[in-house]
């Protein structure tokens, strides 16, 4: 009976280019469909004429997966309900969620996952951009919503490309990209998303820009974005940069992510992006990463990065750091960081660092 619902839905909503119909998980929607004929943007200015009020225009496009995009009013929400989520099309204070969503759809359509593009015009102003997978709940509260057909992906980022940037386009605070076309153009299973975010990350673009593709390139696009990464970190001339692609390493499932953040954090001209890559090694590798961190602690020339090092430690999962942060307080020769080991010591609330003060502190 759930699934007859959702046929019923889809078919009192109309039809669609990849989806048999319109999203069948709108509601509380005024929809009509569109043909799109080339261009994206020439169709939206169009369909628009003289129209001043507010109004949503949304497509469909493959999906860059398996991936469940969708809204949870705490992180803690996806966790308990990982296919639970509902979004409010007008509303963005629920926390929007993009993560993988194991062997396929949260809702079994039997097709290929989809990315739903939503794009809302107040007049002729592109004001904000919002993307679900197919199988999120969208409540669209009595808003027009003009359904697209016949948008190719590479159309689809050929319009958001335009969108970067847009003085008029609204921000999510807090939101992971701070850019919603950028993260747009990243869910696209298309090669023209690649090239697309490949030109985001060059020198010609602002530094927030950069910083914001190289994230997209390590979270969302493959090999394609660990090869356009691994370039930046060891060639590209802004230490900014190159401190957001050690973090942006870490969100790449390549596994050779590891060895260039290992490569990073030994040799980096700069100390700051050594520390950095140090960092994210601890969290995303665990025990390979600790010989790269011990060798920081014991040989890199920068005091500072030693401190970064003995942080690092703190950050191997399961405590493994411990040990090693008790060996570096016992005899490291440098007196800071045998302090900055002692205090992530007095922090990890480990019975071997209490064992460990009690033998110190009762000789």
């Amino acid at each position: 009976m759930k699934r007859l619902g959702l046929i019923l839905a889809a078919l009192l909503i109309g039809t669609g280019p990849g989806l048999k119909a319109a999203p069948f998980r709108l509601s509380h929607a005024h929809v009509r469909t569109e043909t799109v004929a080339g261009d994206v943007a020439d169709t939206i200015y169009r369909l628009l004429g003289a129209s001043s009020g507010p109004v949503w225009f949304a497509w469909d496009t493959p999906l860059a997966g398996p991936r469940y995009v969708c809204c949870f009013g705490t992180s803690d929400d996806a966790e308990r309900s990982p296919c639970g989520g509902h979004c409010d099309l007008e509303d963005e204070h629920r926390n929007s969620a993009y993560f993988d969503s194991g062997s396929g759809d949260c809702v079994d359509t039997g097709e290929a996952q989809r990315l739903l593009v939503f794009a809302r015009f107040e007049g002729k102003d592109l004001r904000r951009i919002r993307v679900f997978s197919q199988d999120c709940a969208v409540d669209a509260d009595g808003q027009s919503v003009v359904w697209l057909a016949g948008v190719t992906p590479a159309a689809s980022v050929a319009f958001l490309e335009r969108a970067v940037g847009a003085p008029g386009l609204e921000r999510k605070s807090g939101k992971t990209s701070g850019e919603p076309a950028l993260s747009a153009i990243a869910l696209h299973d298309d090669p023209s998303a690649d090239a697309a975010l490949e030109r985001f990350v060059g020198p010609a673009n602002p530094e927030g820009v950069r910083r914001q593709a190289a994230f997209w390139l390590g979270n969302a696009r493959g090999r394609r974005g660990y090869e356009v990464l691994a370039r930046l970190a060891q060639s590209d001339p802004s230490d900014e940069l190159r401190k957001h692609v050690a973090f942006a390493l870490s969100q790449s499932k390549e596994p050779e992510a590891v060895d260039t953040l290992i490569a990073m954090a030994r040799s980096d001209r700069a100390s700051e992006v050594r520390g950095q890559a140090l960092f994210w090694l601890a969290q995303k590798a665990g025990k390979k990463a600790a010989g790269t961190i011990e060798d920081a602690i014991n040989e890199d020339p920068e005091t500072e990065v030693k401190k970064k090092a003995v942080f690092a430690l703190t950050q191997l999962p399961g405590d493994e750091g411990v040990p090693e942060l008790i060996r570096v307080a016992r005899t490291n020769r440098n007196a800071a960081v045998r302090k900055q080991a002692v205090f992530w010591l007095g922090q990890s609330r480990d019975p071997r660092a209490l064992a460990f003060f009690e033998e110190i502190l009762t000789k």
